[in-house]
């Protein structure tokens, strides 16, 4: 028996393989082709129908690296073919990789008219079925040249990730240009074979249905006749009727399928090209739709729908068409599927509030989803921004690619930072790229973690990362596995069919709570450090540019900015993408971002200077403004004031080379070595750096991971460390009461100022890395005299709380993390905070101390900079400036205050009067994260705020206008059913819980 198994599943390979696959095609004869090479960017699609081609020959190489090249393709069906169906076979020079990563090509008939796109699996172009034999044939093909980056082993550095650099090359052969008789019963029968052949292969070795499939099998290839394929394949089919027919057993688990492609908005290619990858896609699944009654193709990422229409206006409409068909559907409710732990507060909120706005403008649906299955983790803030957009599930499918731990569950219920829960689905399948083989399926029900509670799991199904989507092919095995004997179930559904389904079923389903954290790709909380530096400015300046230009719309009438506004954001928005704000993109997609981040930047300043001039006057008072929502030098958050400066900061040399900054509240040693060995608290008498250490500290470690180079950092670079500790300069600042140290390694330098501010406790750390390593990794070393078992790290609208120890896998597994502007740790009525301006990536560990006081060390460690060579083999080569502060007995509450106050500088100018707040706050623990017009133009002022330090809040807003009404509403500046908060004139008194995040529209008198 075992020998007869084997010999038919060898047989089954090779008959399709040689015969059966080829015989879709039976007679093919070729087309005639020519080609245009536009020059340089793509250009408009009549210019391309318009251009006049010059032949070219199957078999040629064409394509410079992110070129774009025009292809017509023109001849004339036999015929001899009459009544028989037809097809074009156009193959650019596919190799077996998947779509969306090589030579692509989108369709249009000559009227410019798309058709469908072109990819590895899916070469065809349906020309008629039956035609009528002497139809002229006349396509038009947009063909991307995009190069080949990604070689999974090994990665290998290369300049092909840029245009600058690609060079001109041409990079594929054109393979097959023909017109084709397409045989669907020969196709019919590969797909019967395939879904038998993939079934009986995951069934066990002794189970009676994998036999009756073998055996039948086995007689259908016995009914084959080699030399005529075409002939026997309906007599081949019927010898496997029974088998295709026996029913699921009731037990099976059932799988929703949805039609999806996950579209990278930039990751190996450009953004200009995701706009084609977009087209493409779309075009595609808006013609599978028709052909196909039951499919059901999901996409989200409002981004790509806006490109669609901006760009594709015949492509939007088939998709509109679609959409109200019910069969295109948008997901998520997103502007991009964003990385979910660098982005601010507002931004995240924003991601919601501009992508639901969206499919609400545009279609009037309303997502209850967010759909993520390819970001790298999950903060713990996150649940209750989906649920404060309005929405209520989640489906992510990354957190299968953990390296150490397995999660335990595939459905259950996620627990933010302030109690909010969120129905989770994590597809068993395990891939967001399900091709409906039968491996797939199998694994899926295998590998579901809540059998016996629950039986239904979704499959994302399509190609995805560079687009594709589902293939006819895979349709055909969906609509074979609904109902078949030894497979899990498959319907075509909706995501949120799926989500009614899985909860209805799984009412008490387990909790996990606090961050979903990914167990890899933990590098990119640090790879491409300017681009985490432009996404942390434009965050603070746009929330700076809608403060200011607010006040002074209220105050002054000063013109509110909606459509800039708008459009900067979204801009923002884009580029928290999960490719492109972690740094895992190529160059070309890295050095667009800087210029866009310098670009909104001066247009933010622009409107905030604007606004700033309207609001002060004209005047020759020096004024200070200060958008941080804390008051700070005796000016109000919000508000604008003439400067107080108040003690004195002294710097004193020593002969030995060290320095020593004293304010009166804060003591700071530098060593001779420009290492801070001292930050002595007065006040509490009390010494912040743990005995015998140095803080400042740089430390370079070598940084090769076993693989995904911008992604990934493995816990063996800590095996070796070089402390920087050699000096070429120490002296007094210019200001002379600051201390530079200059230090030299490798073939880059390194310029540090410390400061020390009066009437400030904090040291201030300014850093400038003039950085050209390769495969190095870059941290700044805190080791603090504090015994604490758990540090806290910012997150959206709020904290949270990680442990500094490894007592299990799970703890040990979090060997680097995401913190926004702060890390703090705290002994009962003390502690330490090092809050920072623009990185993410940080470690923190403990180890036992060997002085005679004994206790533990716990040194927190800022990720500075890597230098992976792929896909950018440049990456962060240059000049970066970074800014952190030692807060010495920081309380949560300083942690939050400091964070704020390092992103938020204050502004100096000159006016002829004060300026006092739009809206003020009596209560530090309530921070304001948004003050800005309503977006829907009625004037009203929108205040977002959340309790910022863990516990309860009760708090008075007051605001600088006549207030008419207040609600509470959604992200969406919607009234939510909630009592209204009590108000007394223009004073609001709002109660909060830990975390509670909340936003209230105030009306106008």
């Amino acid at each position: 028996m075992h020998d007869d198994r084997s010999l038919v599943e060898a047989r089954l390979k090779r008959v399709l393989d040689e015969r059966v696959r080829p015989a879709v095609y039976p007679e093919s004869v070729p087309l005639d082709v020519a080609v245009w090479h536009a020059p340089g960017e793509p250009v408009p699609v009549e210019e391309g129908l318009a251009a006049v081609p010059e032949p070219i020959e199957v078999g040629a190489r064409w394509g410079a690296p992110w070129g774009t090249s025009w292809f017509r393709v023109t001849g004339t069906v036999p015929e001899a073919w009459a009544g028989r169906t037809v097809e074009a076979l156009l193959d650019l020079g596919f190799d077996e990789n998947m779509p969306g990563f090589q030579c692509e090509g989108l369709v249009y008939r000559p009227d410019g008219t798309p058709v469908k796109g072109l990819n590895p699996r899916n070469q065809w172009v349906r020309i008629g079925t039956p035609v009528e034999g002497g139809e002229e044939v006349r396509l038009h093909i947009e063909a991307a040249s995009n190069p080949v980056i990604l070689d999974y082993h090994p990665f290998l550095p290369t300049q092909l990730g840029d245009k600058e650099t690609a060079g001109s090359d041409p990079q594929y052969t054109l393979t097959r240009m023909d017109l084709a008789v397409f045989d669907e019963t020969v196709w019919q029968l590969v797909l019967d074979l395939e879904v038998l052949g993939e079934l009986m292969a995951e069934l066990p070795v002794d189970s009676a249905r994998r036999w009756d499939i073998l055996r039948a099998v086995e007689r259908a290839l016995d009914a084959i006749d080699l030399q005529d394929v075409n002939g026997t394949a309906a007599r081949a089919r019927s010898q496997l009727t029974g088998v295709l027919a026996t029913p699921a057993e009731p037990s099976a688990h059932r799988v929703s399928a949805v039609g999806h492609a996950h579209i990278d908005s930039a990751w190996l290619w450009p953004l200009r090209e995701t706009v084609r990858k977009v087209a493409r896609t779309t075009s595609n699944m808006t013609a599978l739709i028709e052909d196909e009654p039951e499919f059901v193709f999901a996409m989200s990422q409002a981004q790509q729908w806006a490109w669609v229409k901006e760009h594709r206006p015949e492509v939007w409409a088939r998709v509109k068409k679609a959409v109200a068909d019910g069969r295109f559907v948008p997901a998520g409710g997103m502007w991009v599927e964003s990385d979910t732990n660098m982005p601010g507060s507002e931004a995240m909120a924003r991601q919601f509030v501009h992508g639901k706005r969206f499919f609400l403008d545009e279609f009037g649906i309303e997502n209850d989803e967010a759909w993520l299955p390819d970001t790298f983790g999950f903060a713990a803030g996150l649940p209750q921004i989906i649920k404060a957009a309005g929405s209520k599930w989640l489906l992510t499918q990354k957190i299968s690619w953990s390296r150490t731990n397995t999660f335990p569950h595939h459905t259950f219920t996620w627990e933010g930072i302030d109690g909010t829960r969120i129905f989770t689905h994590f597809p068993p399948v395990d891939t967001y790229n399900c091709s409906m083989k039968g491996s797939e399926l199998a694994h899926a029900a295998r590998n579901f973690k809540d059998k016996g509670r629950a039986r239904h799991s979704l499959a994302p199904t399509g190609w995805g990362d560079g687009g594709g989507g589902t293939t006819r092919e895979m349709v055909a095995k969906a609509a074979r596995l609904r109902d078949l004997e030894g497979s899990a179930t498959v319907v075509w559904e909706t995501p949120a069919a799926f989500f009614e389904k899985a909860e209805a079923e799984y009412p008490n389903p387990p909790v996990w709570v606090g961050e979903l954290y990914l167990e890899l790709h933990r590098a990119t909380l640090t790879s491409q450090a300017k681009t985490k530096q432009g996404n942390r400015r434009s965050e603070h300046l746009l929330r700076e540019a809608e403060l200011w230009a607010a006040t002074a719309a209220v105050r002054t009438g000063f013109p509110y900015p909606y459509e800039e506004l708008d459009r900067i954001w979204k801009t923002v928005l884009l580029h928290q993408f999960h490719d492109i704000l972690p740094g895992s993109s190529i160059a070309w997609v890295h050095r667009e971002a800087r210029a866009t981040y310098e670009r909104l930047a001066d247009e933010l300043n622009g409107i905030i200077a604007a606004a700033q001039r309207a609001l002060a006057g004209e005047g020759s008072t020096p004024l200070v403004f200060n958008a941080a929502p804390h008051a700070r030098g005796g000016v109000p958050a919000g508000g604008a004031q003439a400067p107080v400066t108040e003690g004195r900061t002294t710097l004193a040399p020593r002969t030995d080379g060290s320095h020593v900054l004293d304010n009166g509240l804060l003591r700071i040693e530098i060593d001779n070595r420009g290492l801070v060995v001292s930050a002595y608290d007065i006040e509490a008498d009390r010494e912040s750096i743990a005995p015998g250490r140095a803080a400042n500290l740089l430390q370079l470690h070598p940084d090769f991971p076993n693989m995904w180079d911008a992604w990934d950092v493995d816990e063996f670079y800590r095996n070796t460390v070089t402390d920087l500790t050699d000096a070429d300069e120490i002296t007094a600042g210019d200001d002379g009461v600051s201390v530079r140290i200059v230090r030299s390694f490798g073939a880059s330098r390194v310029t540090q100022v410390l400061s020390l501010a009066p009437g400030e406790r904090r040291l201030v750390l300014d850093t400038e890395v003039d950085w050209h390593e390769t495969e190095k990794f870059l941290k700044l070393a805190f080791p603090l005299d504090v015994h604490a078992e758990r540090y806290a790290s910012e997150t959206q609208f709020g904290h949270f709380h990680r442990p500094t120890h490894t007592n299990t896998s799970w703890e040990a597994a979090k060997f680097e993390a995401c913190n926004h502007r702060f890390v703090h740790l705290e002994e009962p009525g003390w502690g330490v905070a090092i809050v920072n301006d623009s990185t993410y990536g940080h470690d923190v560990t403990r180890a036992v101390r060997t002085d005679a006081d004994g206790g533990t060390t716990t040194t927190v460690r800022v990720s500075l900079l890597r230098a992976p060579r792929f896909p950018d083999p440049e990456t962060d080569q240059g000049i970066h400036r970074f800014r952190h502060a030692l807060v010495p007995g920081a309380h949560i509450s300083d942690a939050v205050r400091e964070g704020w106050r390092i992103n938020q500088p204050e502004r100096r100018i000159t006016g002829a009067s004060d300026v006092a707040p739009l809206v003020s706050v009596d209560q530090d623990a309530v921070v304001v994260t948004a003050v800005k017009l309503a977006d829907d133009g009625s004037g009203d002022v929108v205040v977002r705020f959340h309790e910022a330090h863990g516990g309860r809040a009760r708090a008075t807003l007051t605001a600088g206008f006549e207030v008419a009404g207040v609600e509470v509403t959604d992200l969406l500046e919607r009234p939510l059913p909630e009592a209204s908060p009590q108000r007394d004139g223009n004073r609001i008194t709002v109660r909060l819980r830990p975390f509670q995040l909340m936003t209230l529209r105030l009306k106008r008198a």
